[in-house]
């Protein structure tokens, strides 16, 4: 098989170290010092255990006439969507498709607008990962990646779920991922604005009651969404998952806190933004959600304006 990993940050690097072993894999982006460093050097995995291995990845930034792609993993942040879209439609063999396996709502369809609907996959993964810089990848553990299929996808969807298998990744296939899209949507919604505002690793959340509360209601909220449109989350208790998590990742640091640190636009449009647009179009409360996505919006627009402190 034939993979063109759209997104060359910490999950790129953590799908193609995985999986080129198993398959022919380009990873594609435009991050010009990472581009720099894996091509002079393989990229450094440094495992939580402290084990390290060197894995040889092939990078291009997508200009180049790269090999018609079996399938496009789109593993950018989602103010990039389109851009891989467009790259992703030009790559694609013929019957080839692109799944999303990015945070928050609206990237499948976006990228059906440029690849059509009937080659556009909709994935969702907890794996996770994070870089100490260019070229240096710490994974955070295996998570389960979820693959929608449909009768027009199937055959390719199989494949890569035998491939994520042979590469000893957890994989479901289902019918319809739309719970595990939006179970991972309660825990980014509760976990990443608030570590962005306040500017600490997830795990200090636990430590103050107040944050707790605000990261269990934002929680709460969105799994009433969820409800709201007839989906099921893959827990029982959405609060409860998100302190969960907290505690499993409390070293990370979050990628809307890494990406507000460095004046690099955040995801929250696509998390808090979606959960609050889509409560007030079904006529949830969602007043949680819908602050946090005002406060991480006005960080950015005081980050950009550089006001004085």
């Amino acid at each position: 098989m034939r993979l063109a990993i759209l997104g060359i940050g910490a999950m790129g690097c953590l799908l193609g170290a995985r999986l080129n072993p198993y398959a022919d894999v380009t990873l594609i982006g435009s991050w010009a010092e990472q581009i720099k460093a894996l091509q002079r050097a393989p990229l450094r995995v440094i495992h939580p255990d402290g084990r390290e291995d060197l894995v040889r990845l092939r990078v291009s930034t997508g200009t180049e006439a790269d090999a018609p792609a079996d399938v496009a993993l789109i593993v950018t942040k989602t103010v990039k969507t389109r851009q891989a879209a467009q790259t992703a439609a030009r790559l694609l063999a013929p019957d080839g498709i692109a799944l999303t396996l990015q945070n928050g709502l609206g990237n499948l369809e976006v990228i059906a607008q440029e690849v059509g609907m009937e080659r556009a996959a909709l994935g969702v993964t907890t794996l996770g990962a994070a870089l100490d810089g260019p070229g240096v990848l710490r994974p955070g553990g295996n998570g389960v990646t979820t693959l929608a299929v449909r009768p027009e996808i199937e055959p390719q969807i199989r494949t890569l779920a035998a491939l994520f298998e042979q590469a000893g990744l957890p994989v479901e296939v289902t019918p319809d991922a739309r719970g595990a899209l939006w179970g991972k949507l309660a825990v980014n919604a509760a976990i990443n604005p608030l570590t962005a505002l306040l500017g600490v690793p997830n795990g200090a959340l636990l430590e103050s009651a107040a944050a707790r509360e605000i990261m269990r209601e934002a929680a709460r909220e969105t799994a009433a969404v969820a409800a709201a449109q007839g989906i099921s989350l893959p827990f029982d208790d959405p609060p409860a998952r998100a302190e969960q998590v907290a505690r499993q990742t409390a070293h990370n640091r979050s990628s809307m806190w890494q990406d507000l640190r460095r004046g690099a636009p955040t995801e929250i449009d696509a998390i808090c933004g979606a959960v609050a647009q889509t409560g007030e179009r079904l006529g949830v409360p969602v007043p949680v959600n819908t602050l946090l996505w005002r406060l991480v919006r006005a960080a950015e627009d005081m980050r950009n304006a550089r006001l004085p402190a």
